[in-house]
């Protein structure tokens, strides 16, 4: 399989890109990899890359974005840190995806069992861990349905907060972002948010 190129990229829709990755999980959960010459790939980016993503997802050693999504050299922007949380540097390269080479849809991936979500969770302090978790605490504050055992051990609290985690970083992308949100509004892309189970291996997107 070819990597995208000027001419393929511009006939990919938001929606069009979303069903690509929802494809390739599906490929990576049955174990259907598509067979990939990745040397061709790299001769066929050589002179540029159309990325048709950019995939805001967590540094967690199991959620390699290309390999989630089976895709390959030149398919997406790959953006990983700690909790998948989001500062105005990943902001600006999001604006560099979308705006000026042309990345159709924005992902926020978060996953099961998030280490960077419990410690938020548990008000963790060490180091310049403490100022990345701090990120994450309107999610934690956000939380409302959890009276009792607001911490690591109650793994259902760590997963509400994980999946408010990424609905707050979507809103922020949108309000903190006017090139992101004009693109938006002309419907040129979409941001979603979805959730990676690692058990399972399957992304399950936020409706």
């Amino acid at each position: 399989m070819k990597a995208h190129s000027a001419e393929t990229q511009a006939t990919i829709t938001p929606l069009k890109a979303l069903q690509f990755l929802k494809e390739g999980n599906a490929r990576f959960v049955n174990n259907l990899k598509i067979n990939r010459n990745l040397l061709e790939q790299v001769n066929d980016t050589r002179d540029g890359q159309w990325p048709f993503a950019v995939i805001l997802s967590c540094i967690d050693s199991r959620t390699s974005a290309e390999l989630i999504f089976d895709q390959g050299l030149g398919d997406i922007f790959s953006i990983r840190i700690a909790g998948n949380i989001l500062n105005e540097d990943i902001l600006g390269s999001m604006e560099f995806a979308t705006n000026v080479v042309g990345s159709r849809i924005i992902v926020v991936l978060g996953h099961t069992k998030c280490g960077a979500i419990k410690g938020a969770c548990d008000n963790l302090e060490m180091g310049h861990l403490t100022t990345l978790l701090k990120k994450i605490q309107p999610a934690v504050t956000a939380e409302t349905s959890t009276a009792d055992n607001r911490n690591s051990k109650n793994s259902e609290f760590v997963e509400k907060v994980a999946s408010l985690n990424v609905q707050l970083t979507m809103d922020r992308i949108r309000n903190e972002s006017q090139i992101i949100r004009n693109l938006v509004e002309e419907n040129k892309i979409a941001i979603v948010g979805g959730m990676y189970d690692v058990e399972s291996g399957e992304v399950h997107f936020f409706s």
